[in-house]
């Protein structure tokens, strides 16, 4: 009882407080809709960005792969710190001075159209196949394995957990539908709240039990038991090895952090410049951070249950939680699990209503519709991808490498190519948008060939790496052939430019701090 007390109290409280916030603002205009009014702060967006990256797919999937692989999967996080550091400093000044509502749009500035459009498609897609489906079915699994809603319910356990994709997925709908960007940002700085202590409680418990109330001794154990668990270097068969650093790992956190629709709108969504830079530095601190909550857990389990999970490893985290939280504990636990299910789900929802609906049906369907119409269609897009995603969850269950790892291999379809046509855009203004499309079918057709049909023996980030060089150079030489016809010319858009005045300094310090984790634990 004490367990769905604390799970309903949490989860009303943020429900609550949304609603609290948003109860005077005005979500039928194109910016209060999908932007907040541009009105967002340093910390709000720090908060929703976080909450936003970090669902069930790192709880249970990095939590699963750090059980079975060790500490050389921090790598998808600390190294996010030197990507948010190039996006605040670099791309951030030019979407705000442009005025971007959405990433496309700088495409159909720097390209043309037709580039625009094929990147929105492109991004729908990603968003309905590969991260909406594996963040509900993360989701599904948490909750069936805290609350056992198939014994609650009589049914069995795939059941169960399809009964729990229904109910996240619809409750998620809720928030992107009815509240707009503003509703997912304000109920994902609560749960940010609640994921850094709930997150944190799970490693403190655990340490506390094993070091017999004493944190020191209980990593020491920990550490003597297991020390190859805590080495940062993967070797060259890892699951991922340390060269990937220096290939394709980079460019895809460039992307996710700099140039992702998802992660990137609410810094579109600020009030000026230097509180866009506080949210995607505040928030790189967090990433140094976070291996502690989806990271360390699972090394943990690997002292407490050894080899016996390593078919399962995606079950371990919860398994984990059970053993060590108090009941008490457990449900409020389980509340920050789903405020981070839905913070994914609702933020990815909201992005790709936003697209749809500037990029899609603005352009492409309805050049005349109205602001009204805009945020209308934008809720029934949310809808028909909500529903679509929650038909495709249960059909990701038993990746052979784990959920984590499947989501960053589908993504290398979509994200690579479009960080290549974007980066040449940035640095490169020779290449056309003849050179850009190019790029984009002959990416794409090269990572599904040598990933998914002649399954290659290169580690999938090495192949993001390669298809990224290959890119540039077929952009180059079709941009030779076809080259651009336009001068491009950017308009200046509505917030103060003035940069925050500690940004270089933070910026500096969390380089620093990432090459320290790698120079301590890679020793």
């Amino acid at each position: 009882m004490l367990t769905v007390l604390s799970f309903l109290g949490f989860t009303f409280l943020v429900a609550f407080f949304s609603w609290y916030k948003l109860r005077k603002e005005n979500l039928k205009s194109r910016d209060g809709y999908f932007l907040g009014g541009r009105s967002l702060t340093g910390g709000i967006i720090a908060g929703s960005m976080i909450l936003t990256n970090i669902s069930t797919e790192h709880l249970i999937g990095m939590n699963g792969s750090a059980y079975k692989n060790g500490m050389i999967i921090i790598a998808w996080e600390v190294t996010s710190a030197i990507a948010l550091v190039i996006a605040a400093l670099y791309f951030l000044p030019i979407y705000l001075k442009m005025g971007l509502a959405t990433i496309p749009q700088y495409l159909a500035y720097r390209y043309d159209e037709t580039t625009k459009t094929l990147v929105s498609i492109l991004l729908m897609l990603s968003f309905v196949f590969t991260l909406l489906p594996i963040v509900l079915y993360t989701g599904a699994i948490n909750l069936e394995s805290l609350f056992t809603i198939s014994e609650v319910f009589r049914v069995s356990q795939s059941q169960g957990i399809w009964i729990s994709v229904l109910a996240i997925g619809g409750i998620g709908s809720v928030y992107a539908i009815f509240g707009g960007l503003k509703a997912v940002a304000y109920s994902d700085t609560l749960n940010a709240i609640g994921l850094v202590v709930g997150g944190l409680a799970v490693p403190f418990f655990a340490l506390w039990e094993i070091g017999d109330g004493n944190l020191g001794l209980g990593i020491t154990k920990v550490y003597e038991a297991v020390p190859e668990k805590f080495y940062v270097i993967g070797s060259k068969d890892s699951v991922l090895p340390f060269s990937t650093l220096f290939t394709g790992l980079m460019i895809n956190q460039l992307y996710f952090w700099g140039m992702n629709q998802t992660i990137i709108q609410r810094a579109l969504g600020a009030k000026n410049m230097a509180e866009a830079q506080k949210g995607l530095l505040y928030t790189g601190i967090f990433k140094i951070l976070i291996p502690l909550i989806i990271v360390l857990p699972g090394v943990i389990a690997f002292y407490y249950f050894g080899e016996d999970y390593f078919g399962e490893q995606d079950m371990i985290y919860p398994i984990l939680v059970k053993k060590v939280l108090p009941a008490g504990l457990i449900g409020f636990f389980a509340a920050v699990v789903l405020g981070a299910v839905l913070s994914t789900f609702n933020s990815v929802l909201n992005s790709a209503s936003t697209i749809f609906s500037l990029d899609i049906y603005k352009k492409v369907i309805r050049p005349s519709s109205s602001e009204l119409q805009l945020v209308r269609v934008g809720k029934f897009v949310s809808l028909i991808l909500a529903i679509t995603s929650i038909l495709i969850a249960p059909m990701v269950a038993n990746a052979p490498e784990g959920l984590y790892q499947l989501m960053q291999q589908l993504n290398g379809i979509f994200f690579i190519p479009i960080a290549s046509v974007l980066l040449a855009g940035f640095f490169w203004p020779k290449i056309s948008a003849a050179g850009a499309k190019a790029g984009l079918v002959v990416g794409m057709s090269f990572y599904l060939a040598t990933t998914f049909i002649l399954q290659l023996d290169i580690h999938f980030v090495h192949v993001w790496g390669i298809e990224f060089l290959l890119n540039l150079l077929v952009m180059y030489l079709v941009s030779l052939k076809y080259p651009s016809k336009k001068m491009v010319q950017f308009t200046s858009g509505p917030l103060s430019l003035q940069s925050w005045r500690y940004a270089k300094p933070l910026s500096i310090l969390l380089c620093v701090v990432t090459v320290l984790i790698y120079w301590f634990l890679g020793r």
